[in-house]
């Protein structure tokens, strides 16, 4: 069986070992065992303490084989961006110049400095182990799993975020690693190699963009082919969360990372096709075995204990019937509320493909 659950302090070893293995450029899902506990410890904390949208909180949920008790994926809400430090981004702006003698029309774009998402939720750090993203456990869905169960949290616990949530979607790079916006700005102004400008940033010192970047807008047509053509382009490894994302109702906000151009997808909370589509019920009871296939995802609606799976629901005129493993896996009883939705409750809408 498959369970997301909140991470606890005892989880640090499962997660030293994912971080040790995730793609490079996962800025929230540091390496390092001391900035993971401190993670670790904003998440127990966020999951038990009132709400204050007035301060920055980081909820870390953990996919855990319970066969086994092995950690193989993580995901997270941070809300409040930009209130503890700046949050930074290019906003894409068009700037159109006429001149009557002689008639010309010049349009341009710039890249402005904005720091535009102040206390917005971000969903971040969604990562499976590569182990368990073979066809052999394809038709667990787990994917799917983890990155619903954060609209199933925001479903469920709505007061604790705001309306605006934002992804950020990592840029384009080459087989090499090599970024070709980082190389046609960011190198310019900070000395730095990418990945280790981008590592400072995700330790979270991002006060020496304040004090490095320009702040003067720059005209896109000035920089290399290369660059303009990677801005607002995913990664190609982020392509599938990005469709994740689209199918929830993320649109490309305008803005894109300062580091390697990556778009930033934006929503409202209260649209998010999961939040919007889940209901709450009561459950009747449960039926023996493991039920046929994973058609729904069912949460209980606490917050510390809150728990996630893949099941089937069943709806009934005395309630909701879910199957023995599924109702032991998410701790609850008969007379429990329960919120379900569709694995498949979503939309198709405009890819993210930036400004392309």
């Amino acid at each position: 069986m498959f369970v997301v659950r909140p991470a606890r302090l005892d989880d640090l070893e499962g997660l030293m070992r994912l971080a040790r293995i995730k793609a490079p450029g996962m800025t929230t899902f540091p390496s390092n065992e001391e900035q993971l506990t401190e993670r670790l410890e904003q998440s127990v904390a966020a999951f038990s303490e009132p709400v204050d949208l007035a301060k920055k909180s980081n909820y870390l949920l953990l996919l855990e084989d319970t066969d086994s008790g092995k950690i193989i994926g993580t995901s997270a809400l941070i809300v409040g961006i930009g209130l503890d430090k700046p949050f930074y981004s290019y906003r894409i702006l068009h700037h159109t110049q006429t001149s009557t003698e002689p008639p010309i029309r010049i349009d341009t774009e710039l890249l402005q400095l904005s720091n535009d998402f102040v206390g917005a939720t971000e969903v971040a750090t969604l990562f499976l182990d590569p182990d368990y993203r073979t066809e052999e456990y394809r038709p667990a869905k787990l994917g799917k799993l983890l990155a619903k169960s954060r609209y199933l949290l925001m479903a469920a616990h709505m007061e604790r975020f705001p309306e605006t949530v934002v992804a950020e979607i990592r840029g384009w790079v080459d087989e090499k690693g090599n970024s070709p916006f980082w190389d046609a700005i960011g190198r310019h102004f900070f000395n730095l190699d990418f990945y280790e400008a981008d590592d400072i940033n995700g330790q979270g010192n991002s006060q020496f963009i304040s004090d490095l970047m320009p702040t003067f807008p720059i005209y896109t047509t000035i920089l290399p082919k290369e660059a303009q053509d990677v801005i607002g382009r995913p990664h190609d490894g982020a392509v599938p969360a990005a469709k994740l994302l689209e199918k929830e109702g993320f649109r490309f906000s305008g803005a894109v990372d300062i580091f390697d151009a990556g778009p930033l997808l934006d929503a409202r909370v209260d649209m998010i096709e999961t939040v919007r589509s889940s209901v709450e019920g009561t459950l009747a009871g449960s039926v023996e075995g493991s039920g046929s296939g994973h058609h729904h995802l069912a949460a209980n609606v606490e917050l510390e204990n809150f728990r996630v799976v893949a099941t089937s629901v069943i709806e009934g005129t005395s309630g909701l019937w879910l199957p023995e493993t599924a109702a032991t896996a998410l701790k609850v009883t008969e007379g429990s509320t329960i919120r379900y939705v569709d694995m498949d409750a979503e939309k198709s809408r405009t890819k993210p493909e930036g400004r392309k």
